[in-house]
Formats: C-alpha cells, sequence, structure tokens
C-alpha cells in the first residue's frame, strides 16, 4: 500500500500518495485566498485506505483469505439446526446455500451502503451468527417436528424488526453491556456449543448402534491433529486456513475407510436461488421471541464493539451514524434472510482480524468476498460439497472453533475489572446459570414452555443474569460509591 505523504497535507497513515514527491507546477494550486497554496491538487482529496480501489492482482487474493477465514463460520449454523431439525441432504443443501447467499447480500450492503440508510461502509463482514445457534436449537427441542424451522424463523424475524426498532436508540444501552457482561456471554457461546462438535466427533447420530466408535474418535483426533500441525508450522495464508486444511485432509483420510458419502452431490441442483418459505411459513411464538431478542441484543453489542475495533484499525471514525447504520444492515439482513432460509446476522469477528493482520484496509476488498459468497448460495452443489464432510471432521474442527470463541470471552473478561469482588460473583454467577442447562438438561423440564425457552438455553440465561446482576451492583444507587475496578467493568466494549 503506498506511503503516507509528507507534509502538513498529509499526515497519519490515513492518506495515500505517489511514489515520487510533489513538485510544484502546474498541478500546485496558486491562488493567494485559497487555503490550500502550495499544496498539489492530487492530495487536496486523498483516497482514505478503506476507500481504495486495488488492481485484481491484489484485491482477488486479499479477498480470499477473508472467504477462508469465515468460511466455515458460515456454514457452521445450517449445519447444526439443520441436522436438529432432521433435514435429509437436499434440506441441508439449501440451508447452507441460503445461509452463503444472505451472507453475501448482506456483506455487499454493509461495505458499498445505500445512501444514508444503511452499511457502515468499513471492510466489515455480516453473516449468521454462532451465537443463536444454542437458543435456536433450544427452540428447536421444545416444537413439534415439521414446526421446529418455522418456529426458529418466526422469531428469527421478530429478532431483526427488533433489531431496526433499537438500533438507532443502541448507543444509549451500550452502557448496560460492558466487557463484563458481554465476555460472559462470549464465554457461554463456546462452552455451551461443546456438546456439538464432541457429538460430531462420535458419528453425529446419537441413536445409530456404532455411535461413538473408535472409527469415529480416531478420525476426528486426525483432524485436529492436522490444524494443530498447520497451526505450528504453518505460515502466512496457509496458518490462517489451518480449519479449512483440516477438514480437507479428514475427508480425504475418511474415503479409504468408507466414512465419506458423496451420494448427496448427485441430488443437488447447479445452480438455483433459494425458494421463500421452503421450510415452512414462520409461526410466532412468545417465548422463542424473547430469547431471540435477548440474543439479538448480544450480537448487537458484537457489531457495535466489531466497529468501533474496526474504525480504530482502519483509522476511520466510527461515530453514532455509523453504528446505527451498520445495526440497521444486521438487522435487515435478520428480517429477510429467514424468508429464504438465513438465520441472526451479525458481524464476524475472525475477518477483523484478517485485516489487523493483513494491513489491507480497502471495504471493496471485502465486497468482492461478499460477491463470491452470494455466488457460492447461487450453485447450491458446492454448498452440498461441505454437507458431505464426514461428522467426525466436523467434530475434530469444531472443538477448535468453538473453543476459540469461549477463549475470546475469556480475553474480553480478562479486561472487565475483576480485581474487584463484585464483579467475580457476577462473573460467577451468570457463568453458573449458563452451564446449567448443559451439566443437568432436565433441570428446567418442570418449568412452563415459555421459561424452558429462555432458561434452557445457556447463553439467554446466562446474559440475562449478567445484566440484571451488573444493574444490581453497578447502576442501582452504587455511584457515590464506585471503585476503580468496578468502573473499569462499565467501560463500554
Amino acid at each position: 500500500m503506498a506511503q503516507p505523504a509528507k507534509g502538513p497535507a498529509a499526515e497519519g497513515p490515513c492518506f495515500s500518495q505517489t511514489d515520487e514527491p510533489a513538485r510544484q507546477d502546474e498541478s500546485t494550486v496558486i491562488s493567494g485566498d485559497s487555503p490550500s497554496l502550495g499544496k498539489p491538487v492530487d492530495l487536496l482529496d486523498p483516497v482514505h485506505p478503506v476507500d481504495e480501489k486495488l488492481p485484481a492482482k491484489r484485491l482477488v487474493p486479499a479477498a480470499l483469505q477473508h472467504i477462508a477465514a469465515m468460511y466455515a463460520g458460515v456454514v457452521t449454523p445450517p449445519l447444526i439446526i439443520g441436522q436438529a431439525c432432521g433435514l435429509d441432504a437436499a434440506g441441508m443443501t439449501r440451508l447452507i446455500a441460503a445461509s452463503l447467499l444472505i451472507a453475501g447480500l448482506a456483506t455487499i450492503l454493509q461495505t458499498i451502503g445505500v445512501a444514508k440508510f444503511a452499511g457502515n461502509r468499513l471492510p466489515f463482514v455480516n453473516a449468521a451468527s454462532s451465537a443463536g445457534i444454542a437458543p435456536m436449537l433450544a427452540i428447536a427441542e421444545t416444537s413439534a417436528p415439521g414446526h421446529q424451522l418455522p418456529a426458529i424463523y418466526g422469531a428469527v424475524m421478530v429478532a431483526g424488526v427488533f433489531c431496526l426498532a433499537v438500533g438507532p436508540f443502541f448507543g444509549r444501552l451500550l452502557r448496560f453491556f460492558p466487557p463484563l457482561v458481554t465476555g460472559v456471554v462470549i464465554t457461554l457461546i463456546g462452552v455451551t456449543l461443546m456438546p456439538v462438535p464432541v457429538a460430531w466427533a462420535q458419528g453425529g447420530d446419537k441413536e445409530a448402534a456404532d455411535f461413538g466408535d473408535m472409527k469415529y474418535l480416531a478420525l476426528a483426533a486426525f483432524t485436529l491433529v492436522v490444524i494443530l500441525m498447520i497451526q505450528r508450522f504453518g505460515t502466512g495464508f496457509v496458518k490462517q486456513v489451518a480449519l479449512l486444511f483440516g477438514m480437507l485432509l479428514g475427508t480425504l483420510a475418511a474415503i479409504p475407510f468408507g466414512l465419506a458419502d458423496f451420494s448427496g452431490l448427485k441430488e443437488a441442483p447447479i445452480a438455483a436461488l433459494p425458494t421463500p418459505f421452503a421450510f415452512g411459513a414462520p409461526e410466532f411464538q412468545p417465548a422463542a421471541i424473547l430469547s431471540l431478542c435477548i440474543v439479538m441484543l448480544v450480537l448487537m453489542t458484537e457489531s457495535s464493539a466489531g466497529m468501533l475495533a474496526l474504525g480504530k484499525i482502519c483509522e476511520r471514525d466510527c461515530d453514532g451514524r455509523t453504528i446505527t447504520r451498520g445495526l440497521r444492515t444486521d438487522g435487515i439482513a435478520t428480517l429477510v434472510g429467514p424468508v429464504f432460509g438465513g438465520f441472526p446476522t451479525s458481524a464476524f469477528a475472525q475477518n477483523v482480524g484478517v485485516v489487523t493482520l493483513t494491513r489491507v484496509r480497502s471495504r471493496y476488498v471485502v465486497a468482492v468476498a461478499g460477491g463470491a459468497l452470494l455466488f457460492l448460495g447461487a450453485f447450491p452443489v458446492l454448498g452440498a460439497v461441505v454437507s458431505m464432510v464426514p461428522m467426525p471432521v466436523l467434530g475434530g474442527a469444531g472443538i477448535v472453533l468453538f473453543g476459540s470463541i469461549a477463549v475470546s470471552g475469556i480475553r474480553t473478561l480478562s479486561e472487565a475489572g475483576l480485581d474487584d469482588s463484585s464483579n467475580i460473583i457476577l462473573v460467577a454467577v451468570a457463568l453458573g446459570a449458563g452451564i446449567i442447562p448443559l451439566a443437568a438438561p432436565t433441570f428446567y423440564a418442570d418449568f412452563p414452555a415459555w421459561a424452558q425457552t429462555v432458561l434452557g438455553s445457556g447463553i439467554s440465561a446466562g446474559a440475562l443474569v449478567a445484566v440484571l446482576l451488573n444493574l444490581f451492583f453497578h447502576h442501582l444507587g452504587t455511584r457515590a460509591r464506585r471503585t476503580p475496578a468496578a468502573s473499569v467493568a462499565l467501560k463500554s466494549s
């Protein structure tokens, strides 16, 4: 990337210059009334790195890095939810294609924007978030067969409307979601999802006679070891796509043992757009809606934090209007997504990491990545390839994927002022409430159905407890006796 021009006209790394020094000739403004006296014309409107349009030889590889970083995360929600709802291979293919399509559309809308209405115009990726998986699994478990996806989609659509309504005012609510609260929630996302890859590693089908057979465990272990070896000895791009390489090599290793089934590829259409409401008309269940609206608050917090962080990385101020446009994009994608088979949409932290590592800050790079996802979603056969990855292989990779989410939460908590005893108690009780459904699945069996849906999700239960305890310890009549550690905990994420 071009280095910043020297001189008062272009201070800081936000500006670009030509390789040759500016010359005081006909390109120089000479009007005595102009505030730009003596400045080259080509520096009057410098191109910010975020708005830089890279040549194809740099644009395409940079976009591929973003796709590699996010692809596994995009297809994870449809894989998990589709299996929990008992979809066949064709249904799984449609679900994955829809997730890719919505991710592509949301990412393009976020990076390119629509006037002053939507899009933060940052190199920001939007896709189905793993944070909604556990609550949606709880909805699936409490819904009758055939009504699982309709109930999920009805709740997701209302959550999208909720995001659109609350988004413009969300900046005022951020103080109720400090790192102390978001750290608990992110940690619980990783912890509560860990049984999913463990079941995958055992074969995926708990009713099968060979569930937990050593051949499945060996394949999962092989995949995990491959990922670890790539992380240890790989460099650059190879290291960034360790998960994908692990799944690829794990799938190849499964073929000789008959553990890879590619028959679904024959039935998958080569090109097709998702059919509206292919899984049934949405159903609106109050408890399910409440659960996903809580999750949407968490996703909005994550998106806001991601935008603030990305704004600093890109050296472009991220003000309230930018956050509002970004959250509006989340709401639109979450509202429209269920029509075609999508799920709650939010920011992808993996891609913020890619921007940090590569220092390629152009939003057009991410827009091209969104276009590629849109292309993949329009060709279901490509999604079918992903759905054919053996369950044990997904299990080995999932341990790393979901474990890394928990680590992200722990890292957030480390910045949340845990020197204060009140904060320690808050985290301890919230984590305990979130782990109850995991440790004792029947704990809420005698509760009303609405309570089972809300409390049966460790993420929803933990988030509720964390928010309430944060209000109790740090907002209700405590301003006069606030400790330094508590003040750290109250800093907005």
